[in-house]
């Protein structure tokens, strides 16, 4: 039997591709962009026939109806990082958030700490030999496929076909349900001052043919808008958006002096307009990896002067970062952060960075204290912090007293906090 045979045996409507859930079943969510918006409608519609299903996920691009309150005893979300779609209910404790590196979640999968009885994904149409791509969320959502039970796919004739590690043929899959319609859009345009200010004063530290990761956003938008002098830049990083297509078309991201997959970008997920769907299509030079592979630390250092440039919502005096909760409320979630900060902390020339605003709340809040709020999270240590940026300059912090530290921070501070912050740390002892 040819794959065309098979495939066409295992088409069904989303409500008949999803009977095969059971009461008590661990469903892996497809994420990001790739999230498969027509099945998890399909499976909410059989909310009164099932009881205690699982529903794990990373941060997702569409909506969560499964954490309304009407389907409590029916689904319950396991959040591996909080997006704005399930973070009233993570927050109510009415969902739940597993924190894990995203270098770490494949392993989650692999080695049954989470086992998957089934995974709903996104694919694009199967290639003349049968291969669907997993598209623009490669990243765990193949490593979760690759270890359920069964496998619904909702092929959707828009979604790209990314290459590298990225495949899957039709012979695994269980069901597969057709769909046609856009993917989830990230808004673009626009940028604050302040982000502006820190994207320039990063821009200053990266040299040129220096490999680049970063996120989506205000502050890596802010960051690749200074880049238009810089030569020769690459990309190794969990996931990028419409601001890397245009340095690539200016000739200023070639990926030419990588030293690990050199003429490549290398990524796990993609998030952003039509021009980044259409751009990434087929196209040899973009390569999507499961993130136990782009995330892994040692392969982020094998690249010479790896750039990570990660947010932070708060720093305290002695350089420990908060990225995932405001106080002991949990926010989004640890994702690449560390995997990004070590590995280009062993990269030669590589330069770990932490980016973020001074100030909160129009000003009324400095985002540098004397200490993290009661409950917070430490996402990276002071340990491993190298440099901190606000819109005010940069504070190298590696190697540093806390005296030295404590002051540096405090100059990058928003000056009407400075006073108030070199008071309490001298009270302290910090100077």
């Amino acid at each position: 039997m040819n794959w065309e045979d098979i495939y066409r045996r295992k088409v069904v409507d989303a409500g008949a591709a999803m009977s095969c859930v059971e009461s008590g079943n661990s469903i892996y969510v497809g994420g990001g962009a790739g999230a498969p918006s027509v099945l998890v409608d399909a499976l909410c519609g059989r909310a009164a026939e099932l009881r205690d299903v699982q529903l794990i996920h990373i941060l997702t691009f569409i909506d969560a109806p499964y954490v309304d309150p009407k389907y409590e005893g029916s689904f319950r979300s396991n959040s591996l990082f909080i997006g704005h779609n399930v973070r009233k209910a993570v927050q109510e404790g009415r969902a739940d958030f597993t924190p894990i590196f995203l270098s770490e979640i494949p392993g989650l999968f692999q080695k049954k700490i989470l086992p998957i009885d089934v995974a709903i994904v996104a694919l694009s149409p199967p290639d003349e030999h049968g291969f669907c791509s997993f598209g623009v969320e490669v990243g765990t959502t193949k490593p979760a496929a690759e270890s359920a039970r069964h496998i619904i796919a909702e092929v959707n004739q828009q979604m790209p076909r990314t290459l590298g590690d990225s495949f899957i043929h039709v012979s695994r899959l269980s069901q597969v349900v057709e769909v046609d319609h856009p993917l989830p859009l990230a808004v673009q345009g626009g940028n604050t001052p302040e982000n502006m200010r820190i994207g320039h004063h990063i821009a200053g530290m990266i040299p040129d043919g220096a490999t680049l990761q970063m996120g989506i956003g205000g502050l890596p938008d802010a960051v690749l808008q200074n880049l238009t002098n810089h030569k020769d830049l690459g990309i190794h990083t969990e996931l990028f958006s419409d601001g890397v297509v245009s340095l690539f078309e200016q000739g200023i991201i070639t990926c030419s002096r990588k030293t690990f997959h050199p003429g490549k970008m290398v990524a796990g997920f993609l998030f952003g307009t039509e021009q980044l769907y259409r751009f990434v299509d087929n196209n040899a030079i973009v390569e999507l990896h499961p993130t136990d592979y782009v995330n892994d630390p040692f392969n982020i250092a094998l690249n010479d002067n790896m750039v990570a440039i990660n947010a932070a919502l708060q720093v305290d005096l002695t350089g420990q970062v908060c990225a995932d909760s405001i106080g002991p409320v949990f926010y989004s979630g640890v994702g690449g952060q560390l995997d990004f900060i070590r590995g280009a902390a062993r990269s030669k020339g590589g330069l770990p960075i932490i980016a973020l605003p001074s100030t909160a709340k129009n000003d009324t809040i400095s985002r540098i204290s004397l200490m993290l709020p009661e409950g917070s999270g430490v996402t990276t240590t002071r340990n491993d912090v190298h440099f901190i940026v606000t819109e005010y300059g940069v504070a190298e912090l590696y190697g540093k007293t806390i005296r030295q530290r404590a002051q540096a921070l405090i100059n990058i501070a928003h000056p009407k906090f400075r006073d108030e912050l070199a008071f309490a740390a001298k009270k302290i002892g910090y100077l």
